[in-house]
């Protein structure tokens, strides 16, 4: 399966008030793997981005002034996600700007009728109810390092929501230096070891192990009485 994580910037949080997309982020992933094939472009939005929207993710007019505009892109784009499904968090969003993107141009063309859209945002809010389920959050929930994310950017924030979406739904397979290359297999994009694989060695505490740990529990049971371990015991 060939999936795009995709995020994009703005220049507002509206396209039905004219606001228009700055820059595109995809990462590409096939069959839960990294590729390391990406796809990144600032736009000229032909309007002026709102000082709001500047704090958020840093790109000014004056950056945008010699981009190209989106129908200078829109074909190459469009090769690039047609087909595949797009990973996106808060999907409608940036949907919604692809698609009054693409209305201004002929063909005109629907992002759903070429793709296929997974919401990310949507999956957070259904494993995780009641919690925050923003990028920032979900990276501190499942490890991801985002230390470099001082403003947001399309293509960093594609990237990070790779790794976001393929430990959410399952693990990442490209953590494994040797990905793709074994026999082992794998189940939700988790490695396996062989079934035939030699037993793995047991190995005993010793008399004078056990000798020790009995001693520094006989002391914590004085110090904060009953412990969990002589409960079990």
């Amino acid at each position: 399966m060939r999936q795009i994580v995709l995020d994009t910037e703005t220049t507002g949080i509206d396209p039905n008030e004219g606001h228009r997309i700055i820059e595109i982020g995809c990462v590409e992933v096939i069959e839960r793997e990294l590729t390391g094939r990406n796809y990144h472009v600032y736009i000229n939005p032909e309007r002026e981005v709102e000082a709001e929207a500047i704090t958020v993710h840093g790109i000014t007019n004056e950056f945008l002034a010699d981009k190209p505009k989106f129908a200078e892109i829109a074909d190459e784009f469009f090769d690039f996600i047609k087909g595949a499904e797009l990973v996106i968090h808060n999907a409608a969003f940036d949907v919604g700007f692809m698609d009054s993107e693409f209305a201004r141009l002929k063909p005109v063309r629907k992002t759903a009728d070429h793709c296929g859209v997974v919401d990310t945002l949507a999956i957070a809010r259904k494993k995780h109810p009641g919690q925050k389920n923003n990028l920032d959050a979900l990276c501190k929930r499942y490890g991801v390092d985002n230390s470099n994310r001082d403003l947001h950017g399309a293509l960093l924030d594609a990237e990070i929501l790779a790794d976001v979406y393929l430990l959410m739904t399952g693990g990442q397979t490209a953590l494994s230096l040797d990905a793709g290359s074994g026999d082992e297999g794998g189940v939700g994009g988790i490695r396996r070891l062989s079934e035939d694989r030699p037993a793995l060695a047991i190995v005993h505490a010793s008399d004078e192990e056990v000798s020790a740990h009995d001693e520094f529990m006989s002391m914590m049971e004085k110090q904060a009485g009953e412990t969990v371990w002589s409960r079990l015991q």
